[in-house]
């Protein structure tokens, strides 16, 4: 009952966080959002499972009951961790309580409010990644865009209705469409499944389960399934040409809020398509390598080339994002050890080197009050700490050694090169590479402009260090980001240990 545990925390602290005074609620949030940090290494220390959830593994802390019926199918409340899900709940309860921490100088009115929903969302996020039931999981996945619409609806910036209602629509209609893909497929495998668990539904997939539904025969019917669930989880991570609403939402939303949106709620969208399409539809999935690597490939030079283009430094983060995510589903459709284990990996480095510098991007903004990158020259000598906090989160992402990117760049990049399923891999592993030459180039160019140089904003304007409770996180992240780049065996080990199925899968295709 661990997850349980996590979960009920988060929302009593909601629930007293928001009826707290405001001069209290900050540092009661902390202290509330340190008891799942502090879970989800101890269910680390203690971790136990081995192999996959969906495919029949040993499933560490599991809770199974049954919760209701739907028809001939049983929906069980069906919780557990493997693997892959772990290390994303271990980033979900860090990232959050260092989020927490970043938003007591930004943040300065309707406190209470506001903390009540980063922990929520913190609670959503753990049964998102958790849940191994589809309506279970469901729940979850669309309890999480609540509180996200209100932290930017609510304390964003001047566009921020707009920017809340478009995130709140986008991700709505994408969930749409999901929801009617994966229920395609349910309705194909008939009296195979009595259930909506995740697990019994993957394994009758994989064992050639699927009938016809109406006219459609089995193969469309998992062709258009499939297609359907890239399409809603695309939107989500988002790859072109589904990323318009990404740059809007963090340009307005609060830094706390950016920061949760690109380390943990982008996750959501690639670790649902790693359970859903590429667990699920492996077949289906090597049919389409060649689209999907394109899609990849395109969205991270367009979406670096974009970051180029840009003068707010908060859109130049964001549409780093975008280029990030394309290194994922190209590990993702490699279907191999590296491929899949390396992209499982750059969910969790890029989740904490996004975090990092948007919180960075965060602390100047608090002092100098603006982004604009040519009106932050000189920035390095009146905030030497965090200016060299920015300098270290742009060359993890550059995939500096020993830091977090590097690791996982370096094993997408031998997962994608070795893969037997995808047509020409080396030539879009190449081409993918080259995009860290246009990432070094907008992120080097945005610190040259924005923390060197002359000193440029008003003479009356008083810029100083800032206060520790700005630093504190950011340099907690540059340790994490580090650490998990000198050491990455720290979730390598159990990260491959899940993927060995889907591995054997990938070798089977071709």
């Amino acid at each position: 009952m661990l997850i349980e545990a996590l979960i009920l925390v988060c929302l009593v602290g909601a629930a007293v966080v928001a009826a707290a005074p405001d001069r209290l609620a900050g540092r009661l949030a902390l202290a509330v959002s340190a008891l799942p940090v502090g879970g989800s290494l101890y269910m680390y220390a203690a971790f136990d499972g081995s192999g996959n959830a969906l495919l029949g593994g040993d499933i560490a802390y599991e809770t199974f009951f049954r919760w209701l019926s739907l028809g001939p199918y049983a929906v069980n409340y069906h919780m557990g961790l493997d693997g892959i899900s772990l290390p994303l709940v271990v980033l979900s309860t860090v990232l959050t309580m260092l989020a927490i921490l970043s938003a007591w100088t930004p943040v300065d009115e309707r406190q209470g409010q506001f903390y009540a929903l980063m922990l929520f969302m913190e609670a959503s996020l753990i049964g998102v990644f958790a849940a191994l039931d589809f309506l279970l999981w469901f729940v979850f996945w669309e309890a999480v865009l609540v509180p996200m619409y209100f932290l930017i609806g609510v304390w964003g910036g001047p566009r921020r209705k707009y920017a809340a209602i478009k995130f709140f629509v986008y991700t709505n209609i994408a969930s749409l469409v999901m929801f009617i893909g994966f229920f395609g497929l349910v309705f194909g495998l008939g009296d195979s499944i009595s259930s909506t668990g995740l697990p019994a539904i993957a394994q009758a997939l994989r064992a050639g389960q699927l009938g016809a539904l109406g006219p459609v025969g089995p193969e469309a019917l998992a062709l258009a399934s499939f297609l359907a669930m890239f399409v809603g989880f695309a939107v989500k991570v988002p790859v072109v040409p589904f990323h318009t609403w990404l740059p809007d939402a963090h340009v307005e939303a609060p830094t706390p809020a950016s920061v949760m949106l690109a380390g943990v709620l982008l996750k959501m969208g690639t670790y649902a398509l790693l359970r859903y399409n590429f667990t699920m539809l492996p077949e289906q999935a090597a049919t389409l390598a060649v689209p999907i690597a394109v899609v990849a490939v395109v969205s991270i030079i367009y979406g670096a080339l974009l970051a180029l283009a840009q003068s707010d430094l908060k859109r130049v983060v964001a549409y780093s994002s975008v280029s990030s995510m394309g290194y994922v589903i190209l590990g993702l459709i490699a279907y191999t050890e590296f491929g899949i284990g390396g992209a499982t990996f750059q969910m969790i480095a890029h989740g904490l080197i996004s975090g990092l510098l948007f919180m960075t991007v965060g602390v100047i903004y608090n002092a100098s009050h603006t982004r604009m990158i040519g009106d932050m020259s000189g920035m390095a000598d009146r905030m030497p700490v965090t200016a060299g906090v920015f300098v270290a989160g742009a060359f993890a992402y550059m995939g500096l050694p020993l830091m977090a990117g590097f690791a996982a760049e370096l094993f997408i990049f031998l997962g994608a090169f070795g893969s037997t399923v995808l047509p020409a891999a080396p030539l879009f592993t190449a081409v993918a590479m080259f995009g860290i030459v246009i990432v070094a180039g907008y992120l080097l160019w945005a610190m040259q402009r924005s923390l060197f140089g002359p000193f440029e904003l008003e003479p009356d304007d008083e810029i100083g260090r800032a206060p520790l409770h700005d630093v504190a996180p950011i340099l907690t992240l540059v340790v994490l980001i580090v650490l998990l780049g000198s050491v990455p065996e720290l979730f390598w080990g159990m990260i491959s240990d899940a993927t060995i199925d889907l591995v054997a899968t990938g070798g089977e295709l071709r």
